[in-house]
């Protein structure tokens, strides 16, 4: 896919005005930097307290992560502002936003929750920056020290004993974490933006190796030196679902308390189908979901959403009586481009309950029903299907695909699945991963030789001609009548990698060089599930 000069220029205006302001702490508040945290082996971890002046008790909002309470923007020399933290550059935000010079990576912002009476606590998990032990990411152990750290917060004489938890990203898996077990004073939680299942949703999507973020991820948090960063390592040598895979993975059904998960359409290489998966699977009568399709970190510290997390805090944190549990669980953003919104609403479910499945047969230079092939090289080629649609139409859930496969000079082919979006021939980009703003409508992918799932590898013979099924991210996203839906099929990762043409830093392993052949029509059933609102 080609990417738009004009996404080069904003990474360049980005890279040296990434739109991100620091704003003074709050008044009215204090800072307790490293308070001692004991959990039930005795190890101490320290955390971050930002509360308001006095000894009133307030509620208490806490996170924990591995990137480092004290990573704040830093005091510029002059003595004027703050320095924005090097992530905004490197990962840059479509839209403009500010933070608190007391908030770290990804973390809830004192500046917002202090002078609304709450206290923040911010903790570093057990191995990383001050806290002591030795860590080990995405295990049981986290999860354990963060249900000590939640009982702890709820019995200091500045907490009314109320507990919640909010943050993005791996500051949402501790959410997962730790509200599986049940600590008895968590209240709430606001896990915005967290995969669930680390195989599928995240290392290794349909069995396809992840080979980018995680070696920028891994590499960052060895620069610590202090606990295990082997993710990589690990994902390289179990390419199967085993028990290792398994003991990431935290039994969410388990989860009881309120929730406000946010489920967004433009973190498909990262959170978004655990996010929705989150929502649909924990156990809580009580949950909402956040949908939007905006960048990530400029959402999470927006004013509306803001406001909306407010108000659920609010309700189950401090009893305000303010609607909240007549608002109805989805907030559903449907975009055109990743510029406009066509409409907010508020839904009963996801997906909602007047989607219809439309079947669009892969049909090219052959009537409908006519058997026909589709081959094409699986290191530089692809096979394309369009429709043009007949008139407006909300394309919106999970979209999936049904081909049959045929590889020739190989026993397996990876499989790469785009759905994307033109009008008057131009493409329509939207809002990705990793602050790539010019993606692709959604995508899937699946090794050819895990069709039967991630636990076994089958490969092909040759002359076999096997249906692979390949579910892809959830959307919302408005077709206006004469677009076009074009859905590529290739063997590759859609962009490059390098931060100026590419989508930094997403990549991931590629097929074994092969002609893989599509058979489509006739007795093959080949077609694109697409959900349409109707």
């Amino acid at each position: 896919m080609a990417i738009p000069l004009g996404h080069v220029g904003r990474r360049l205006r980005h890279a040296v005005d990434p739109g991100v302001t620091v704003t003074p702490p709050p008044v009215g508040a204090r800072f307790e930097r490293d308070v001692e945290v004991p959990v039930r082996d005795g190890t101490l971890l320290r955390a971050n307290v930002f509360r308001p002046d006095g000894d009133d008790p307030v509620p208490v909002i806490v996170c924990a992560h591995p990137y480092g309470k004290d990573h704040l923007p830093k005091p510029r020399r002059d003595g004027h502002g703050w320095h924005v933290p090097a992530q905004f550059r490197l990962l840059p935000q479509s839209r403009p936003f500010s933070i608190s010079a007391w908030t770290s990576w990804e973390a809830p912002d004192p500046g917002l929750w202090v002078p609304r009476g709450y206290a923040i606590v911010n903790c570093d998990l057990r191995g990383w920056g001050r806290s002591d032990g030795v860590g080990e990411l995405l295990s049981e152990q986290e999860a354990r020290d963060v249900h000590d750290l939640i009982e702890w917060a709820a019995v200091q004489p500045w907490s009314t004993g109320k507990v919640g938890m909010s943050g993005v990203s791996y500051l949402a898996l501790t959410q997962w974490a730790a509200a599986s077990l049940r600590p008895p004073h968590l209240a709430a939680i606001c896990p915005w933006e967290g995969f669930t299942d680390a195989y599928a949703d995240f290392a290794r999507p349909g069995g396809v190796r992840e080979d980018g973020f995680t070696i920028m991820w891994t590499e960052m948090l060895r620069f610590q030196r202090r606990s295990p960063a082997t993710l990589r390592r690990e994902l390289k040598a179990r390419p199967l679902v085993d028990d290792w895979w398994r003991a990431r993975n935290r039994d969410i059904e388990r989860i009881e308390v309120p929730a406000l998960v946010c489920g967004s359409f433009s973190d498909h290489n990262l959170h978004s189908r655990g996010s929705f998966e989150g929502f649909l699977r924990i156990g809580s009568n009580r949950k909402w979901l956040y949908t939007h399709r905006g960048p990530k970190w400029a959402t999470y510290y927006s004013d509306e959403a803001g406001a909306f997390q407010a108000r659920f805090f609010d309700h189950f944190l401090k009893g305000s009586d303010n609607g909240m549990t007549d608002v109805p669980p989805v907030r559903l953003e449907v975009r055109d481009s990743a510029s406009t919104i066509t409409s907010v609403r508020e839904e009963q479910a996801w997906p909602p309950t007047n989607a219809r499945w439309r079947d669009l047969e892969l049909v090219a230079d052959a009537p409908q029903g006519v058997p026909s092939v589709h081959a094409f090289d699986t290191r530089t080629g692809r096979a394309t299907f369009s429709w043009e649609l007949e008139r407006d139409t909300e394309v919106i859930g999970s979209i999936r695909v049904r081909l049959h496969v045929e590889v020739r000079g190989a026993d397996d082919v990876f499989l790469f699945v785009g759905v994307r979006k033109f009008r008057s021939d131009r493409e329509i980009g939207f809002e990705g991963s990793y602050g790539f703003d010019d993606d692709l409508v959604t995508h899937g992918m699946r090794k050819a030789s895990q069709r039967d799932g991630d636990t076994v590898r089958k490969p092909l013979h040759p002359g076999d001609i096997v249906p692979v099924e390949i579910e892809l991210r959830p959307t919302a996203t408005m077709f206006r009548a004469g677009d076009e839906l074009r859905l590529d099929v290739q063997g590759h990762w859609f962009f490059a990698r390098n931060p100026l043409f590419g989508q930094f830093p997403a990549g991931y392993e590629r097929s074994p060089q092969a002609t893989c052949v599509l058979h489509c029509g006739g007795p093959y059933d080949a077609a694109l599930r697409v959900p349409v609102v109707v």
